[in-house]
Formats: structure tokens, C-alpha cells, sequence
């Protein structure tokens, strides 16, 4: 997809790991009216066999109809992507009461403007990294219980990952208090830049540079083939549901 003096690439990943069955969902979607206006939305459901998948549904369902009602240029996107975290989360809770599960979701989402800007929103432990090449420019952090502490300084980025307790959320969609919500925008993509999103049964197996090299190296839907699978060896047999989207912003071709 060609747009305002930039090409963009594309692809989504997505394996159940070695659990029986896949809660995670992820999609690439291109806006229904307005050319070079893509959505990126990725949704890790929790909550049993049912209840996991019917939360990540939700995430899905309700993207697509903020994404189709929104108009670049005119609408906010931060105010867009906040209503679709909070109305989610109020889906998943009326799908709770009519179940006997209980049904979270993480959700990570970004939108790119036909502008060029990029605009995204989190809760939970899902990720989005902006690279440049290789260089990480930035990432969301995870609303854990070991982010917490690695926000106090009592351990490393490092040490969180292999942390006992790192599948511990503060904060997602369907509990009982409102989801923590983190917003971040990127004025203008330039060539060169990768977005990633992504669920914990992928990053936790990559380091940040290991990321930025893939990203960099190789097209979209090669780091995807190659990031699932280097994750589903590093698992070792006991991986969780992965799934990925990415997105890079290439030179127009002539």
C-alpha cells in the first residue's frame, strides 16, 4: 500500500503454541473509505476453553465497528482508540454476567493516519515496539506486577522476563476496575520504521535487539514466519498462544 510519499508493508502471525486451544486474535484492517488508514489490533483473551476466546471476539468485534465509524482528518484518534478500550471492557463484563466464566482480554492497537502518524493505545501485557531499523525508539510497558518492579528499580528488564510472577496483570480488560490505559502517538512514519505488536507468548522469548535485527533484515511477512517459529523452538514445548502484527514503512517504489 503506497500513501503520502511512503510504502507500506505488512503481516500477521499467529499459532496456538502448546495449549489446547487459541485465545488469541489479531488482525490487520484497512479502513473501509479512506485509502492508506490501516488499523493494527491484537487481543490475548483469558479466562477458560470459552471465556478467553469470547473476550478476545469482543476486542475484535468492537474494533472494527469504532474503525468503520472513524473518520481520519476529522475524528481524534486517541479519543477513538480510548473508546474502544473502555467499550471492550464494558462488552466483556455484560458477557461475564450472562456466563458463568470470566472473561479478560489484553488489548494492543494502533491506527496510521493516510498523514503518516501513528497513534496507539495498550492494556495489559501485550506489546507494540516502534523500531527504526534497528534501533528501538519506543515501547509500551506492560501493566504487570513485575513492571511495577522494575518501575521501583528492584529488578531489570531482564530479570522481569524470567520472573516467577511475570504473567501477573495489574490491569486488563474485564476485571472489576476500570483497564489501565496507556496512549502514545509518533507525529509523521518515516521510511525505515517498524511497528510490532504482539502478545507475551511472543516477546517474552526476544530481547529488544533481537527484535530490531528481524525487523530490520528481513520483509514483514518473513520476521513474522521467523519470529513464530524461533518462538516455538525457544519454547520448548510449553509456549503459550503467540500472535503478531507487523507493519514497516518502506521507501515509495518508483
Amino acid at each position: 500500500m503506497s500513501t503520502n510519499g511512503y510504502r507500506v508493508t505488512a503481516s500477521t502471525g499467529i499459532h496456538k503454541g502448546d495449549r489446547d486451544y487459541q485465545q488469541d486474535q489479531v488482525k490487520l484492517l484497512s479502513h473501509v473509505r479512506t485509502k492508506g488508514c490501516v488499523m493494527a489490533i491484537l487481543a490475548d483473551g483469558m479466562g477458560g476453553r470459552s471465556g478467553g476466546r469470547k473476550a478476545s471476539d469482543q476486542v475484535m468485534m468492537t474494533a472494527k465497528q469504532l474503525f468503520d465509524r472513524y473518520s481520519p482528518g476529522i475524528d481524534d484518534p486517541v479519543a477513538m482508540l480510548s473508546q474502544l478500550v473502555l467499550e471492550a471492557h464494558m462488552v466483556i463484563k455484560l458477557t461475564a454476567i450472562s456466563t458463568e466464566e470470566e472473561p479478560h482480554s489484553t488489548i494492543a492497537v494502533f491506527v496510521i493516519n493516510p498523514d503518516g502518524s501513528c497513534h496507539w493505545s495498550h492494556a495489559g501485557d501485550s506489546r507494540i515496539y516502534h523500531f527504526h531499523g534497528k534501533q528501538l525508539v519506543k515501547r509500551t510497558k506492560d501493566h504487570s506486577y513485575v513492571q511495577t518492579l522494575v518501575n521501583k528499580g528492584e529488578l531489570t528488564d531482564e530479570q522481569a522476563n524470567f520472573h516467577p510472577q511475570s504473567n501477573i496483570l495489574m490491569g486488563c480488560l474485564g476485571t472489576e476496575k476500570e483497564p489501565p490505559m496507556d496512549s502514545h502517538s509518533i507525529a509523521k512514519l518515516q521510511p525505515g520504521d517498524s511497528l510490532l505488536i504482539c502478545s507475551d507468548g511472543l516477546w517474552h522469548y526476544f530481547t529488544e535487539a533481537e527484535l530490531g535485527s528481524v525487523l530490520s533484515a528481513l520483509s514483514a511477512r518473513e520476521a513474522s514466519e521467523f519470529l513464530v517459529d524461533k518462538a516455538r523452538r525457544r519454547a520448548k514445548g510449553s509456549g503459550d498462544n503467540l500472535s503478531l502484527a507487523i507493519v514497516k514503512v518502506e521507501e515509495p517504489t518508483a
